[in-house]
């Protein structure tokens, strides 16, 4: 009721709400807040000026300097949203601000054109020779021969990570005559012929491009995707083009690619570490790469864009309407999500499991919900599963929120079972079957008594262990020697293993095989895992 009169009073008097603006916003959001609270920009505070003044306020509204960490949620006696002008959210501790009932909301799609479109622009500058032609010019030049470039239309571009940035790219790559070929495990061949797109596997993008796009989330999983042996399978012709996230390419073994001549050139606008260093190897190279500093989102339209949507939905938080984009779960109690807190985890677990040892384009995945799980709201149950399958595609981008329809967007069916007997496990299990184009891999877990997590099976296989960031999963004959030649192949690259876990139906038929390890798994060490006589699967798993 309380809350209520609040929401009356903000649209009778501005001035009884506040929100504090902490980083330069737009002033076009600025305009929009304004409209129902007395806005306040204090730009530069340090964690304690915060401290000291979050109390006051209703609204926070900032971009990525100003860190709201759980010491400043504390203190925030009357905060109800948090706007993050901008994708990302690490400067916001959103489990904190769940706890207490704050809101935090983004703007996942205000830099979607400005991104696409300064890829697209960084193609035509390495294939026109843009920036080196204008340096001649600015120097008295005239090379119109030195400076003779190649066409767009007709070649291919191979687009990794096909979301809102990467459709878009193709969209009009498309447009401009080129075939596009894209690697995304998460889109349906049904939404890549939507798109125009022909689906491949990542290696055979590489060969087959003549330029490489990337628009994927620096993840585990995606650091260093592209190493000297991706360079080298493409052609010598080929460009690279990043303006996704830094420490996706190793920016060693490109500088050396391009000193080689491996490939003819390269476009990067973002880096491992910002800025990048004075003797960054990147800034030695002499030919075919082109640098910028970080400008994908840097358009005038698109720091309105981002402004003007988070302040819209702090604006209607504060009229009492709903946002549009929440990073976390809308609608729940503080006292739910305590007690969903662990069921919540598991289903997240389970998701990003079941996603890293599916292996291909998940096209279906039913959540069976048992025992006591199927007690509990189901749908936060659900989006937490989505958005455990999603991560490794979509890192930070995906949200308790947006997890369903990313999920549609890529053409994944999902279909939700509750069955309330589960024998097992005295507080229920959840269970994730997925299909891909690869088969289908199962998962399943429970929570115990003490919150603890613990995945049950693998494949129908019954094992038991606590997740732990970094595993190996392997499917195996059951046979003599097997688990100790991989267990010497980790011991030769340094991977110390914490526990071990190994399931089976029969004797000398099939099993799986879980280790907790203390590091990822080199790509290497993987392939010479797989190369095994009798290893019918191995996937290298990060939580």
């Amino acid at each position: 009721a309380n809350r209520s009169l609040k929401f009356r009073s903000a649209r009778l008097s501005p001035l009884m709400t506040k929100v504090l603006v902490s980083d330069p916003i737009d002033q076009a959001g600025i305009d929009i807040l304004t409209q129902v609270a007395q806005v306040d920009q204090k730009v530069g505070l340090s964690p304690d000026q915060l401290k000291n003044i979050i109390g006051e306020y209703d609204g926070l509204m900032i971009r990525s300097g100003t860190q709201v960490t759980s010491d400043v949620i504390s203190e925030a006696k009357k905060l109800r949203i948090i706007g993050r002008a901008g994708v990302g959210v690490d400067n916001v501790d959103v489990p904190t601000a769940t706890r207490k009932g704050v809101l935090v909301v983004n703007s996942p799609g205000g830099n979607t054109i400005a991104a696409a479109e300064h890829a697209l622009a960084m193609m035509l500058a390495l294939s026109r020779n843009i920036p080196q032609a204008n340096a001649s010019m600015f120097a008295g030049g005239w090379d119109r021969k030195k400076y003779v470039g190649n066409e767009l239309y007709k070649k291919t571009l191979g687009v990794v990570g096909l979301g809102k940035i990467g459709s878009h790219v193709a969209k009009v790559a498309n447009a401009m005559g080129m075939e596009v070929i894209g690697f995304d495990p998460f889109v349906s061949n049904e939404r890549a012929q939507q798109m125009q797109v022909r689906l491949s596997d990542i290696e055979e993008l590489f060969k087959e491009s003549d330029y490489v796009t990337l628009h994927l989330p620096r993840t585990p999983e995606t650091e260093n995707l592209v190493d000297i042996d991706l360079l080298r399978k493409m052609k010598p012709t080929a460009r690279l083009v990043n303006c996704a996230r830094g420490g996706i390419i190793n920016e060693n073994d490109l500088a050396n690619a391009l000193a080689e001549n491996v490939i003819q050139g390269a476009a990067i606008d973002v880096y491992a570490k910002e800025p990048l260093a004075e003797n960054s190897p990147l800034r030695a190279v002499k030919k075919g790469l082109v640098l910028t500093p970080h400008l994908g989102a840097s358009t005038v339209e698109a720091q309105q864009n981002v402004a003007i949507d988070v302040a819209e939905q702090i604006r209607d938080v504060l009229l009492g309407l709903p946002a549009r984009s929440a990073v976390n779960i809308p609608g729940l109690s503080a006292e739910i999500m305590d007690s969903l807190k662990p069921h919540l985890k598991l289903a997240e677990t389970l998701g990003l499991l079941v996603s890293q040892i599916s292996g291909g384009q998940i096209q279906k995945l039913e959540v069976r919900l048992q025992g006591e799980f199927a007690q509990h709201p189901s749908q936060p149950l659900v989006i937490a599963t989505l958005k455990g399958l999603l991560t490794s595609a979509l890192g930070d981008k995906i949200n308790y929120v947006n997890a369903s329809l990313e999920a549609k967007g890529r053409g994944i069916d999902v279909v939700e079972i509750k069955d309330e007997l589960c024998p097992e496990f005295a507080r229920g299990s959840l269970q994730l079957d997925s299909f891909s184009d690869k088969g289908g891999h199962s998962v399943s877990g429970t929570v115990f008594g003490d919150g603890d997590l613990g995945i049950t099976s693998i494949d129908e296989y019954p094992i038991n262990f606590v997740p732990s960031r970094h595993m190996l999963f392997t499917r195996h004959r059951d046979m003599p020697g097997i688990i100790g030649q991989i267990g010497s192949l980790l011991g030769k690259y340094n991977v110390n293993i914490a526990s071990m876990q190994v399931g089976r139906r029969i004797v000398r038929g099939e099993a799986v095989m879980v280790l907790s390890i203390d590091d990822p798994i080199p790509s290497e060490l993987l392939g010479s895992i797989l190369s095994m006589q009798g290893i019918n699967e191995a996937h290298s798993v990060t939580l």
